[in-house]
């Protein structure tokens, strides 16, 4: 059946790739052909007559290649008009892809009868120890995919399997210790020793660590050749994480040309993969925490919940709260914020909030009970009992659980009027899951008429919501061109957004918790394989992590500062502000690269038009200011300060001492062209050592300050403190003195 799936994915590339004659693709040092002289089989035979008859001028349009299959160039069907002429062109290519496959059946059954051995050969017998190794590295990943993992135990048991010479484990424990998680203990040439051997055995967990490895310079040189021929063989074995990165490369144009097409394809075989695996209640959500930011705002951006905030929480649901129970229940429920996803707390706190009456709380035990968990059996009768409570108080995540055991016949007979129903109620209160189940009924005609506009309408507001399945049936209509143009890079965004909320998007957790631990080598190795599957978040925490020199893996601050300009870009490129502005920062101060102020002022500017950023805003009326990399402007310098101080309130109280500053700047030249400006045409020698004059200036200014400031001096005649000894005159003696002597008036 394998042979039959790789001849199948062969025809699929016949059909869609375009070969030219003036540049075939081959291996270029001549590997790995066959050669010129060697006998040809019946089918390629039968495929060059074939060909010979059907049109003599073939051979400009078609590349004769050392395999059964012949690329052909594909028909641009979207050139021609006729729906009729279409039809036809389609039908003709199939039927020859079907003959195709007549043929490639039929070599290969005679090579099945050629050697009856091998096809009867029974399947070799595991040893003792080869049972117990496998049994080691299936107890070990059982550990690490549960909800509640233990790392460090299937770390051990992961480590006993490959020790006892299980392949797959020992390609997961190299893994291991490539990245130091979950063990702290990076060992980078047990890793690539390890990946090196398995590789060339073909497996692709293997191949996927070698380009890696390669990619980033880390244990070995860098080589993007390399790298991209070890990406495509893991791509080949279905490897998910080398079809993202070569998805992103030729979406980002990474050491490839870009393309559209390539990006979309490998994209799109891991969005259907995730896609598959998307449960009832959405999967662990994923918090994506910048470390920018974070250190930025003191940590109030990561959303991260305080232990003491949770507490607090904790104590309102024990003393009856039902907000603070339905609240913790969502946490526990969804994961993220800090919080470990566990359904079983989910149900006790969800249990109390139902007993009190809560139309929340009965909602979600109907949805935990209606898909089960690993320490809670699904149980329909249950789950329709706390739907139809919820949906009796008008609460759309019950209206919409109904809908979707009416639709599936969970417990309840069939019945898509009463789905459509319950679903449209949900949607009219704007919940994401009765938009999404309207659009999948609009889209497969379920219970309506089909109406592809319809689909697109409510799968665009469930997105909206960041509905996974919503993002994939969006992405697969602009594939397609369903009920809309059709659109490639807007197909590639929506799939690229549903790759990435795979499984191993958890590691942007792990690496966060590991950088606050006080761990950044490891936390360091996880964000770059994470940044080289695409994601943005990831590329700036590792320029981040990488510019703060706190990594040891390079060999100095110079070379970590080159690599981190190369991780900014790339996130920069993916529309995130901070980025663009550390771009501006690097050319501007000459980090990792020359000063160049004009590049500078371009990265801001970026920032500034895409973004809004104010910090952009500020440095551009500072370069606006100066002169640096622009026309020197003071009126455009102040716009920019006002627009930083518009935008962020941060900005007020620097865009105030800036706008000082300038104001200073004006009168200063309006000095210069009155008619004081003279002094500033003095002789060019007295005008070079002006910093002197001005320490002169200075210093007599404070010598006169100081003797302004001197202490009073004594006034002859007699110590101030005799004079301050002398009795006072009692009151009554002056009133006696006064009455003996009469006033001046009074005698005379």
């Amino acid at each position: 059946m394998k042979i039959f799936g790789f001849i199948h994915a062969l025809l699929l590339l016949s059909f869609v790739f375009v070969v030219r004659t003036d540049d075939p693709q081959g291996p270029p040092d001549g590997a790995n052909r066959r050669s010129n002289v060697a006998p040809e089989s019946n089918l390629r035979k039968q495929i060059a007559e074939d060909d010979s008859e059907e049109n003599d001028k073939s051979s400009q349009e078609t590349l004769n290649i050392y395999s059964p299959i012949k690329l052909v160039k594909a028909p641009d069907l979207s050139q021609e008009k006729d729906p009729q002429k279409v039809s036809e062109m389609l039908s003709d290519i199939l039927e020859k892809h079907s003959k195709w496959i007549e043929k490639m059946e039929e070599e290969i059954k005679e090579i099945d009868n050629e050697n009856p051995e091998d096809v009867n050969a029974a399947p070799r017998e595991l040893t003792p120890e080869e049972i117990e190794a496998h049994n080691l590295y299936e107890n070990a990943m059982y550990n690490l995919n549960r909800t509640n993992p233990n790392r460090e135990e299937a770390y051990l048991m992961m480590e006993r399997a490959a020790k006892m010479g299980n392949r797959r484990a020992q390609a997961q424990f190299a893994w291991f210790r490539f990245l130091g998680y979950p063990m702290s203990n990076i060992d980078l040439k047990f890793a690539y020793d390890t990946f090196k051997e398995l590789a060339d055995e073909g497996f692709p967990e293997a191949h996927m660590g070698l380009g890696l490895m390669y990619a980033t310079g880390i244990g070995v040189n860098v080589s993007q050749a390399k790298a991209l021929v070890h990406y495509t063989m893991a791509a080949l074995g279905d490897n998910s994480w080398a079809q993202m990165a070569l998805g992103y490369r030729y979406w980002a144009g990474v050491s490839v040309a870009s393309s559209c097409e390539k990006a979309l394809d490998f994209y799109r075989r891991v969005a259907t993969k995730v896609a598959a695996e998307v449960t009832f209640s959405g999967g662990p959500a994923t918090h994506r925490i910048r470390l920018l930011d974070e250190v930025e705002n003191s940590g109030m951006s990561s959303g991260i919940l305080d232990n003491d905030l949770i507490e607090y929480y904790q104590l309102l649901a024990d003393k009856g709260d039902v907000q603070a129970q339905v609240g913790l229940g969502q946490l526990h429920y969804q994961g993220g914020r800090g919080i470990p996803l566990d359904h079983y707390k989910a149900l006790q706190y969800f249990s109390q909030g139902a007993v009190a009456g809560n139309a929340i709380a009965m909602a979600y035990l109907g949805k935990i009970y209606l898909e089960g968990s690993e320490n809670i059996k699904a149980d329909n009768v249950t789950a329709f009992k706390y739907f139809k409570k919820a949906a009796e108080l008008g609460n759309p995540v019950g209206q919409s659980g109904l809908g979707i055991m009416y639709l599936q016949g969970k417990g309840v007979p069939k019945d898509t009027a009463k789905a459509l129903s319950y679903f449209t109620q949900a949607a009219d209160q704007g919940w994401v899951d009765g938009h999404l189940q309207l659009g999948n009924m609009y889209f497969s005609g379920i219970g309506v008429k089909r109406d592809f506009k319809m689909a697109y309408k409510y799968f665009n507001l469930a997105s909206q919501s960041g509905h996974v399945l919503a993002y994939y049936n969006l992405g697969q209509m602009h594939a397609i061109g369903l009920g809309m143009i059709r659109s490639c890079p807007a197909a590639v965004e929506l799939f690229k957004n549903v790759a990435e909320r795979g499984r191993w998007g958890e590691k942007l957790m792990l690496a966060h918790q590991d950088y606050r631990a006080k761990k950044p080598k490891s936390a360091f190795m996880q964000y770059i394989l994470m940044a080289e599957l695409g994601y943005e978040v990831a590329q700036s925490n590792v320029a981040f992590l990488l510019d703060k020199g706190d990594i040891g893996l390079f060999r100095d601050h110079t070379e970590e500062l080159v690599r981190a300009l190369q991780f900014w870009s790339r996130a920069a490129a993916q529309g995130y502000s901070a980025a663009q502005v550390k771009l501006g920062d690097y050319h501007y101060y000459g980090l990792g690269t020359g000063i160049d102020y004009e590049t500078a002022a371009a990265y801001y500017r970026m920032a500034s038009d895409q973004q809004h950023n104010a910090q952009a805003m500020f440095n551009l009326g500072y370069m606006h200011e100066q002169g640096l990399g622009m026309k020197k402007d003071w009126h455009l310098a102040k716009r920019c300060y006002d627009l930083a101080a518009e935008t962020s309130n941060d900005a007020k109280v620097p865009v105030a001492l800036a706008l000082i500053k300038l104001q200073l700047l004006f009168k200063w030249e309006s000095l210069k062209n009155s008619p004081l400006g003279i002094i500033f045409h003095l002789d060019e020698n007295i005008a070079s050592n002006w910093d002197l004059y001005l320490i002169t200036v200075l210093t007599l200014i404070l010598g006169f300050t100081i003797w302004l400031m001197r202490p009073p001096q004594q006034q002859p005649g007699g110590a101030p403190e005799q004079r301050q000894q002398q009795p006072q005159p009692q009151p009554q003696v002056e009133q006696e003195r006064n009455a003996r002597v009469p006033p001046e008036e009074e005698v005379q």
